[in-house]
């Protein structure tokens, strides 16, 4: 879409007095929101505030049951896809024009927070209640979100749902995705009543939606440390995640020299180290580089480690970058593995460039965190989201709320629910916003 600054300019200035009349009445209600997060929690909650909702489990399908019900309490017309996801419509008062979607994922990491994911579906719903509240109706339907499976902990690759909607996903990943106990994607699908190869049904029809936003927590700690409410997200870091095996001899821990050892868990730990110290290359600016899964074989305390099997998780928003660290760090692998008489064997398991957004979108979610008069700013996603994977073929933007602490992916995560309420209320002045400016610019 090709949109000037003046066009977003105007159309921006053009609802400004309609919009402060709707502000004095349209207030997100951050009791209301805690009370959904108290239920949501329960699913999947663990001591310690924590949550486990992995993707593909009981657990995250009653999420989204659980949602659905909210969905059609607050009379939208809800469906599941083949995949999982589920989503709520709203009608419009043009049928013939594309949704506007907004949402984001139920699922969570292994012993993970309350709030990554949940703030974008729950904040969506607070939208939804805003709007019939106040009697607001859009032009172009409106459409809540719930992606299934975002979370790349279980399968190695992330965002999942969205990928399927977007077309990405392929049948032939239904077999090559596996989880740590061997389960294949399609296994898990199956295990849950969803036909595997329905997948291909998933996919969304051209212009399904307009323009998609999602709302989320930060995930890091600028917003927190600058004491700012809002932050507009101009780029979506990508990732590679690579399977590296290093597989040396098992032997006894107490009869086998140290000179004639080939301990596979020694070469994995010198790469780890040395993956670390690749990514804080000044050259490397951006780069983040991780390994949050090791596998030792046969994992016995008498026993030399014979393989070891690691995950490699390098993000950045250059993508020339991420991809040569990426190969650096196996480059690295193999020669380790050589000087120590070991074999390395390796495969990507997923590869996702980074993404720009769009700046006209982006100016219109700007209007309208100056509307409601919070700080904001203009920032960038280390952490890779559902609205980059749309934002290849569908104009895209992110709002985020505080982290306390940037803590995120552990039982610490905290967000207030006074944040949450008033990046609801900016989501649902940027769909105005966005409506707004598109009936326009259909107009003319």
């Amino acid at each position: 879409m090709a949109t000037t600054e003046q066009e977003v300019a105007a159309a921006s200035a053009d609802a400004a007095e309609e919009s402060e009349a709707v502000v004095a009445e349209m207030r997100a209600d951050p009791g209301r929101i805690a009370a959904d997060f108290e239920l949501l929690s329960a699913i999947g909650g663990e001591p310690g505030g924590g949550v486990s909702r992995i993707p593909f489990s009981r657990e995250e399908r009653d999420a989204h049951d659980l949602v659905a019900g909210w969905m059609r309490d607050l009379g939208l017309t809800v469906r599941t896809d083949s995949f999982g996801n589920t989503f709520g419509t709203l009608a419009g008062t043009d049928s013939t024009r594309p949704a506007i979607g907004f949402g984001s994922h139920l699922d969570s990491v292994p012993h993970g927070g309350r709030f990554d994911g949940a703030v974008g579906v729950l904040g969506a719903l607070e939208v939804i209640r805003l709007f019939n509240e106040t009697g607001v109706q859009t032009a172009h339907p409106l459409m809540v979100v719930a992606f299934a499976s975002e979370e790349g902990a279980r399968f190695g690759e992330p965002c999942l749902g969205s990928k399927a909607v977007a077309g990405v996903l392929q049948e032939a990943d239904l077999e090559r995705l596996r989880d740590a106990n061997g389960t294949t994607l399609a296994q898990a699908m199956r295990a849950l009543s969803f036909d595997p190869y329905a997948m291909p049904q998933a996919r969304w029809a051209p212009n399904t939606l307009a323009a998609f936003l999602e709302l989320h927590i930060e995930q890091s700690r600028s917003l927190d440390e600058e004491d700012e409410r809002i932050g507009l997200v101009d780029a979506i870091a990508g990732n590679t995640r690579i399977r590296i095996a290093i597989r040396g001899r098992q032997d006894h821990s107490g009869g086998t020299p140290m000179s004639q050892r080939q301990d596979a868990l020694v070469a994995a730990a010198e790469v780890i180290v040395a993956a670390e110290s690749i990514a804080n290359e000044p050259r490397r600016r951006a780069t983040v580089a991780t390994v949050g899964r090791l596998h030792v074989f046969p994992n016995s305390i008498t026993t030399i480690p014979g393989e070891v099997e690691f995950y490699l998780d390098v993000r950045d928003v250059d993508s020339d970058r991420q991809r040569l660290t990426t190969q650096d760090i196996v480059t690295r692998a193999e020669e380790t593995a050589a000087r120590r008489g070991l074999r390395c064997d390796w495969e990507v398991v997923s590869d996702t460039s980074p993404v720009v957004l769009p700046r006209w979108l982006r100016d219109l979610t700007t209007a309208a965190a100056e509307l409601l008069d919070v700080p904001h700013r203009v920032t960038t996603s280390g952490a890779g989201h559902d609205a980059g994977i749309l934002s290849r073929g569908i104009p895209a933007a992110m709002l985020f709320v505080p982290s306390r602490d940037g803590l995120s992916h552990c039982p610490e995560e905290w967000t207030s629910m006074e944040d949450i309420a008033i990046g609801a209320q900016a989501l649902a002045e940027s769909i105005r916003d966005i409506d707004t400016f598109l009936t326009k610019e259909v107009a003319e």
